[in-house]
């Protein structure tokens, strides 16, 4: 039985060393954190020790001003482009596509050689999502630039961009395939940001337990 679904989704057992090569290359080349070896490179430093201990590009702001945030946000983007741009060019089976998206994400967030403590996978994704289909990155974009303009919260605005993807996916009516990467992709991305989900559902909490005491002093 085991078998027969790990054919289903890659292939006759002749095509198990392509969706291997395919898979761990995406995987290790989501494991090369930009931020950190961009930080280890230029202070000697160790990026997990300092600031909010994020290998993100908002860290590397705190640690190396704008110009390793840019090189951070840039490299991490484009190994996520590069990881499935391999695999549709250099793969026979189209279905590794959309898992090359995946494992370069889950190579990011959780990388071997930093013991799994990787970033948050929201560039990463975003290049990817740019090759794999690139109207549904542009549709990100969109409810991204939406749902800020409506809260003025920048991460929970694109937490929530994230989450609707599948939806959007569903309503252009997409390849079931390509809503269920969808679907795994939101979830890792919202997986790796549960700390920020909680400090933004508390934030709102406190804003608008402080709002009414705030119109009642003033009157």
């Amino acid at each position: 039985m085991i078998m027969t679904w790990i054919e289903e989704i890659i292939g006759r057992p002749a095509q198990l060393n392509e969706a291997l090569i395919i898979l761990l290359g995406s995987y290790v080349l989501g494991c090369f954190t930009t931020g950190y070896y961009f930080v280890r490179w230029s202070t000697g430093q160790d990026i997990r020790l300092l600031g909010s201990g994020s290998v993100g590009a908002k860290n590397v702001w705190r640690v190396s001003g704008p110009f390793g945030f840019f090189v951070t946000l840039l490299g991490d983007f484009a190994k996520g482009a590069l990881a499935v741009w391999m695999a549709a060019h250099f793969s026979t089976n189209e279905r590794l596509v959309p898992l090359a998206v995946l494992f370069v994400v889950v190579g990011h967030i959780w990388p071997v050689q930093l013991r799994f403590h990787g970033g948050k996978g929201v560039c990463t994704s975003l290049g990817a999502l740019l090759v794999f289909d690139y109207s549904m990155a542009l549709a990100f974009l969109g409810l991204f630039a939406g749902l800020l303009a409506l809260s003025r919260r920048l991460v929970l605005s694109g937490l929530l961009a994230f989450a609707c993807l599948p939806l959007a996916s569903i309503f252009r009516e997409q390849p079931w395939a390509d809503t269920s990467t969808l679907a795994v992709l939101a979830c890792l991305v919202l997986i790796a940001h549960r700390k920020n989900i909680v400090e933004e559902i508390a934030e709102l909490f406190a804003h608008r337990q402080f709002e009414p005491k705030a119109n009642q002093s003033l009157k």
